[in-house]
């Protein structure tokens, strides 16, 4: 399907000279393993070579290219002594400084009375001018090679700069020169250049200010990739709603029932968001909707009605949770509910096993059960719904889009809906959830306090513990988080095991642990414990992160505060501040605090407003690391940065909704060319979209 003129860019990087088996592997852990991959790895900086002094004039600390005639070699005369190669030219001398060398190395490479063109960074020892270790050695004929400005490029272990930029090098002579596919008067407007030409220049950075996103080149290449992203969401969305839906319409028996025995009122914006998604089940094409709110927003409830009214029209409605604790969260709200309903709700997760599953999947099959909880463990192919019209599926972006579409073939026409608690920024909404209608909850549920926030040094840690005792002490529960499960030598983070171990010492039976690694049976079994039995402080790593509600706790202990991203950190302190008492959340800091870490805490202390905070915390961190850094349902972009290239993202999308509406089929030349630019940033789902249409 992929077009001829882009098959080289798709071949493994070991086809390209010099890379073996060994350097393929770093390769790949660094930018991935095709050609096409390193073409994407950007430069982070330069060393320009081109200050070319005579040896009088030379600046010590100055990277310079020297012309100069080698006159003697000086061997080192022990160890630790350097080998010295005396240099000159009609102004002076320069001694090139190297450690642990060869000779004869050395006395090939330099010969005595040939000239030679040397290029690294001077220093002054005394009256003497050094260059150690020279970066470049080469005859006069390679002059104009060494004078240039040379990229610098990401590392990692094991990965030096030479062979990767040989590699790189390589790479970009394998790049074609494609059709384009941009609009003439966008690319006049902008001054941009083709985007064979700007994917060259940005290898190839004459200047700082080109290394930045700002620079013509990198902006063309970052639009690029958005219009890629928001006509392959077009494409996708297009495909989605063209399927053919079902009109799913319940007699409202059930939601009336379920307004009466509610223990709270609705608010406006969950009535709102309700009203949207039933008139989306009501219409007869597949619905695909996106419910967004705060920390506490009341999600859960909004889900609810249309499950009640899929169920009323004699059908089944699912819910989907990314984790078991999470899953066991829905299932223990809304089992009580079903039952005043007289409705049949089970919970299936990867923990059910044996004739206990068999009977759960049976009933699932033959549509006595209505409603259906569960993990991941929903879209197996084992599982069979008799009639499932609408699939619930909440924190998607912990899914993958492809599990998401897995779990909507479980019925004919299946309506989705959508929802996460973490707040997403509305550059990331376009681009992550772009294919989907949105509905937003603006308002908390009467009766919630807002959480007071402080932070704290962890040098005053005693002072805590001492205030977490008298907390304890008039019947408060606790919640102490820690960013790990264990001590680690390469981390000076607290762990959780090593905090339980400590304040179990202080406070006895009183303290649970729960984290990751734990079975979920046992997971379970401490925070029913701590919701309702004698533990009061627990112990937990982000596993808490969602989905938990013990509306007896009221203080939250989040410790190396610094080390959390923002929307994390809101997400852990929505887990106090559920009920009617005052909450308070301690942001424990190891200082000194680096400026983004100062701002971070900052906003903690100063919003509880989650899409402030969301704004700020994609505006310090990027888009990169927002949500959870590389989440499978979140596009992840090789140049475009949307906390630098927002603005771009809206004409991205202007773009593509012109592009859907003269050519939805992309057959024109343009089209053509368009194809080409989602291959190259690798959105061949929908070109599939479009072959399959």
């Amino acid at each position: 399907m992929r077009p001829e003129i882009l098959f080289p860019l798709f071949t493994p990087v070991s086809t390209l000279q010099g890379v073996g088996p060994w350097l393929s592997t770093l390769y790949e852990k660094l930018a991935g393993g095709r050609v096409l991959d390193l073409c994407w790895h950007l430069p982070v900086g330069m060393v320009d070579r081109r200050y070319s002094p005579t040896i009088a004039d030379a600046i010590s600390d100055r990277v310079a290219t020297l012309k100069v005639t080698v006159s003697r070699h000086i061997p080192s005369s022990n160890r630790r002594s350097p080998y010295r190669v005396i240099c000159n030219d009609y102004t002076g001398e320069i001694t090139l400084i190297f450690f642990h060398a060869r000779g004869d190395y050395l006395m090939k490479l330099l010969p005595v009375g040939e000239e030679r063109i040397i290029s690294g960074k001077l220093e002054r020892f005394g009256d003497v001018l050094q260059m150690a270790h020279p970066d470049h050695m080469v005859p006069l004929n390679e002059e104009e090679d060494v004078k240039t400005v040379e990229p610098v490029y990401p590392l990692s272990a094991g990965v030096t700069l030479k062979p990767l930029s040989k590699a790189i090098k390589a790479s970009l002579a394998l790049v074609p020169t494609v059709p384009e596919w941009l609009d003439n008067s966008l690319k006049e407007q902008e001054g941009w250049l083709d985007w064979h030409s700007c994917l060259q220049k940005v290898h190839h950075p004459l200047s700082e200010d080109e290394l930045t996103a700002f620079s013509p080149y990198r902006k063309r290449l970052a639009y690029d990739e958005l219009l890629a992203n928001q006509l392959a969401i077009s494409l996708v969305r297009e495909q989605q709603t063209a399927a053919k839906g079902r009109i799913i319409k319940g007699d409202g028996s059930l939601r009336e029932k379920m307004l009466d025995i509610l223990p709270f009122k609705l608010t406006g914006s969950q009535d709102q968001s309700i009203s949207e998604v039933v008139a989306d089940m009501e219409s007869p094409n597949r619905m695909l909707r996106l419910v967004q709110g705060d920390v506490g927003s009341g999600k859960t409830a909004v889900a609810l009605f249309p499950m009640l009214a899929a169920i009323e029209s004699g059908s089944q409605a699912a819910l989907m949770a990314p984790t078991e604790i999470l899953a066991r969260q829905h299932y223990k709200t809304l089992q009580p509910f079903a039952e005043k309903l007289g409705i049949s709700i089970v919970i299936l997760t990867g923990r059910d096993k044996g004739k206990a599953r068999k009977a759960i999947l049976e009933c699932i099959a033959d549509g006595s059960t209505q409603m259906v909880i569960g993990t991941h463990a929903l879209f197996q192919d084992e599982i069979d719904f008799s009639d499932l019209a609408l699939a619930v599926i909440d924190e998607q972006h912990r899914f993958g889009v492809h599990q998401r579409l897995s779990l909507a073939r479980k019925g004919a026409g299946v309506d989705m809906l959508v929802m996460t608690a973490t707040p997403i920024p509305r550059t990331l909404m376009l681009t992550a959830y772009g294919d989907m209608a949105v509905s937003r909850l603006t308002e908390k549920p009467a009766g919630r306090q807002p959480v007071d926030t402080r932070t704290v040094s962890v040098e005053r840690i005693d002072d805590v513990i001492n205030g977490v005792a008298r907390s304890l002490d008039q019947g408060t529960k606790v919640y102490w988080v820690c960013p790990l499960v264990e001590d680690s030598d390469k981390s000076d983070l607290a762990a959780a095991e090593e905090r339980y171990r400590e304040l179990s010492e202080r406070f006895g039976d009183r303290v649970g642990l729960v984290h990751g690694r734990m079975k979920g049976a046992d997971k379970d079994a401490v925070m029913e414990t701590f919701s309702k039995g004698n533990v009061d402080l627990l112990i937990a790593t982000t596993v808490i992160e969602v989905g938990v509600d013990v509306p007896e706790a009221t203080i939250m202990v989040i410790e190396h505060a610094e080390r959390f991203g923002l929307a994390q950190l809101h997400q852990l302190r929505g887990r106090i501040g559920r009920g009617s008492e005052k909450s308070t959340c301690i942001l424990m800091y190891q200082g000194p605090l680096g400026e983004t870490s100062k701002a971070r805490l900052k906003i903690m202390r100063d919003s509880d407003d989650g899409f402030v905070i969301a704004e700020e915390d994609l505006r310090l961190r990027g888009a990169g690391e927002v949500l959870g850094t590389r989440q499978s349902g979140l596009p992840e972009f090789k140049v475009a940065d949307l906390a630098c290239h927002g603005e771009l993202l809206a004409t991205a999308r202007n773009d593509a909704k012109l592009i859907m509406d003269k050519d939805p089929t992309l057959q024109t030349p343009r089209g053509q060319a368009l194809r080409t630019l989602l291959y190259l940033f690798e959105r061949d789902t929908a070109v599939k979209y479009l072959k399959s249409g």
